[in-house]
């Protein structure tokens, strides 16, 4: 018997005995107070999962371009073309940034950008074989099922070809970017132009048949509601149901600085709702071995913290992050893998360096 609050005890419950949670118990969850408690249940699951270990990555972020056909409202990276502030880096210059990483024994590279109508799919076939050239041994985690899409769309080709081509070219898995809430709702909100959620999930599912490993996310705290985000998590569970291709679900806060939704006075997330997120998620993904805290979004002492309330990972080193800076985020573009360790041991966690497909490059710091 897990000791908590009669309201959610049936949940506890459930969750002593590994049954899976309905989406009545995550509602139930999301309207508690009693954030200990629902923090207590994530971490027996963590637990169960992974014991005490706390995973790291040593990675670097490679942003291509911003400029962006979408202009998503809840985007502050995207510009359009010939606006100020807008960029494309050539393919010697994505080159050279992949190169600088040769000698800090990096194991992933993630490259994600905007929609740029003068990017075709030559130009990421090609820069692909560069960084696989320059960073042999490294996992390219790389572009969104948005960018996968709008590739399909620009050659009128299907989700499979596009990615065939690309994991050919040295794409080894796809971030979990551009998910942000699946209701239709929200979505005519945030990001009319972007592809719906039914598409996200079509393009995962692709990869996930072509043998690759990717990610999931949901962005949270602007203007969806608990039983958006509960459903949001139910459909990604279903997926990984069918096909087990997801590695790990990151919940990303919402940043409204610079975005077109800031003069609705939304604000950013909580530290209590942050916690609460991360727990309800590991609760409700049952079928996920890894959920992920991302400091750049939540700030590191809140990602330390978390490690207690569901989550085993938290990230890694990034190194030049652009899109969460832009609409405001407030943290280093950066953090040392010693800074990660120390993080993690002094929380009373085991440090692990990972690579992107959770293969252990390092323990017993």
């Amino acid at each position: 018997m897990i000791n908590t609050d009669n309201a959610l005890q049936e949940i506890a419950d459930k969750v002593a005995k590994g049954q899976r949670l309905s989406r009545e118990d995550g509602i139930k969850l999301y309207q508690s107070n009693d954030l200990l408690s629902i923090g207590k249940l994530a971490n027996l699951v963590r637990e169960r999962k992974n014991g005490k270990k706390a995973f790291f990555i040593v990675n670097r972020h490679i942003n291509h371009t911003n400029i962006c056909v979408n202009r998503c409202k809840l985007c502050a990276f995207g510009r359009d073309a010939g606006s100020p502030g807008a960029y494309m880096l050539s393919l010697d210059e994505i080159e050279a940034k992949a190169r600088q990483s040769a000698g800090e024994n990096i194991s992933e590279i993630h490259i994600v950008g905007g929609l740029n109508p003068d990017l075709k799919l030559d130009y990421y076939v090609e820069m692909l074989r560069r960084v696989r050239h320059v960073l042999p041994g490294v996992i390219i985690q790389s572009f969104t099922a948005v960018e996968i899409d709008y590739l399909a769309q620009l050659h009128g080709i299907s989700h499979h070809e596009v990615l065939a081509t690309l994991r050919d070219a040295g794409l080894d898995s796809l971030p979990g970017g551009g998910a942000e809430i699946f209701a239709p709702r929200v979505r005519e909100i945030i990001c009319p132009k972007k592809i719906d959620g039914e598409k996200w999930l079509s393009v995962h599912r692709a990869a996930h048949e072509l043998g690759m490993r990717t990610n999931a996310t949901m962005l949270y705290g602007h203007v969806e509601t608990i039983e958006e985000r509960v459903d949001h998590l139910l459909r990604l569970r279903e997926l990984q149901d069918q096909t087990g291709g997801f590695l790990t679900f990151i919940p990303l806060a919402f940043h409204p600085k610079n975005t077109a939704l800031e003069p609705m006075g939304l604000g950013t997330t909580t530290g209590y709702d942050d916690l609460k997120t991360l727990a309800v998620a590991r609760l409700l993904l049952d079928n996920f071995d890894h959920i992920k805290a991302f400091w750049i979004m939540i700030g590191p002492k809140m990602a330390q913290v978390s490690l207690s309330f569901g989550v085993d990972d938290l990230d890694g080193t990034v190194v030049e992050e652009k899109i969460a800076h832009d609409a405001g985020a407030e943290t280093d573009q950066s953090i040392s893998r010693q800074q990660l360790v120390r993080m993690i041991k002094s929380a009373g966690f085991i440090p692990v360096q990972r690579d992107t497909l959770y293969n252990v490059v390092e323990e017993g710091f």
